[in-house]
């Protein structure tokens, strides 16, 4: 028996699942959103059915992480911090240097840091935690679970650009991706759903971020996100795919740096950007600004060519995958792709996804099984440490 502590950090909230393993079981369920902004939101839910919460204003990381630990000992979740046997820790760029969970050591942690190059909103806050809980739990070991790890097996025809190859070669130039950790758990489920392992799979990660990636026999062939996470579809405040050109162009009319353009690209881009409104599909939606409805189609649209893409690029289909936080609780844009995607057979029960119910969300004569699959990093996170530490 062994409780593992599960950090999911980003850059402006911070997850965290305390599980009793190897039983699985959810000792806390905790999330701190809007850090380092007033009203800074602690909500815990622990016991049975109880839930804390409150408010305080610009929650740094390192209060962050402190309020975390500390309140699993406070809400009498755990007697003591030495109780927590392990941390995992989510991570997003890996590179072609980790391609299985990695224990965490000062190399280890040094070469999270340096990769902060192809993940500079991500690796470097998941860097600060691991930092911050040394100090705090100096004797516990931690893990770092990568979500480009996944994407290890995409093949070189998919996996490179049309740079000159040397330069590929020399700089281990690659499509990295992105939610790595949730595109291979809900392949998982998807073939468990579907009860055979050799399922053809377009797995949609639909939230603020957003990729699409396509599975063939358990492993990913392709994916939307490429040697960074700004790549692929329109996003919440990211561009997707765009002309590099633009880049010096920018620079050019805007008397803006590199850095400055990208930051444009990565923070006031996508949904956010089109918009002029929010990056919130649910403001979005609910706005009657001709903008806001443009940006809407743009999500849609992107999200169908790549998901129709890999359906031809697999040489069909067995199941269309929904997950994230979009995925999951937005029945319209369910809608809209699967409408855009009946050229394939593929048919959405109008009744079913109302309900918005974990499941098979097709109609029988379907040509493909419509799923909707919760993401569930921090189980998938949780199953990979422990075996790191049975081996």
């Amino acid at each position: 028996m062994s409780k593992v502590l599960i950090v999911n950090a980003g850059s402006s909230s911070l997850k965290f699942k305390l599980f009793d393993m190897p039983k699985e079981d959810v000792l806390a369920d905790g999330e701190i959103e809007r850090l380092n902004m007033p009203g800074s939101i602690v909500k815990v839910k622990y016991g049975d059915g109880q839930v804390y919460k409150t408010v305080e204003d610009n929650i740094d990381y390192e209060r962050s992480a402190a309020i975390m630990l500390n309140g699993l000992k406070d809400l009498g979740i755990i007697d003591h911090l030495h109780e927590v046997s392990a941390v995992g820790n989510r991570v997003v760029a890996g590179s072609t240097h980790f391609d299985k969970v990695a224990k965490i050591d000062d190399e280890a942690l040094n070469w999270i840091v340096q990769l902060g190059e192809i993940a500079p909103i991500h690796n470097p806050v998941e860097a600060e935690y691991i930092k911050i809980i040394q100090r705090i739990l100096p004797d516990t070991d931690q893990y770092a679970i990568f979500d480009s790890a996944f994407f290890k097996d995409v093949p070189e025809v998919n996996a490179i650009y049309g740079i000159p190859y040397e330069l590929t070669q020399k700089y281990t130039i690659r499509r990295y991706g992105e939610h790595g950790i949730n595109h291979g758990y809900i392949t998982q489920q998807a073939q468990k759903l579907l009860g055979y392992d050799s399922a053809k799979l377009v797995t949609l990660h639909l939230g603020s971020g957003a990729s699409v990636a396509a599975e063939k026999d358990g492993k990913c062939v392709d994916t939307s996100m490429g040697f960074t996470p700004m790549n692929g579809l329109v996003m919440g405040t990211r561009s997707g795919d765009l002309d590099p050109a633009l880049v010096p162009f920018f620079m050019k009319r805007m008397g803006a740096s590199a850095d400055e353009v990208m930051d444009m690209f990565n923070h006031r881009s996508g949904l956010l950007g089109v918009s002029g409104v929010s990056s919130d599909m649910r403001d979005l939606e609910s706005s009657d600004d001709d903008r806001a409805k443009l940006a809407l189609e743009m999500f849609v649209n992107r999200t169908v060519k790549y998901a129709a893409g890999y359906i031809t690029e697999l040489g069909g289909v067995d199941a269309i995958v929904f997950s994230g936080g979009i995925g999951e609780h937005d029945q319209w844009v369910r809608d809209q792709v699967c409408k855009k995607l009946e050229i394939f057979g593929i048919k959405l029960d109008d009744q079913l996804n109302k309900k918005q119910q974990p499941g098979d969300l097709s109609t029988k004569e379907s040509s493909a099984r419509i799923f909707l699959i919760p993401a569930n990093e921090e189980l998938a996170m949780v199953r990979d440490v422990d075996q790191s530490i049975q081996k």
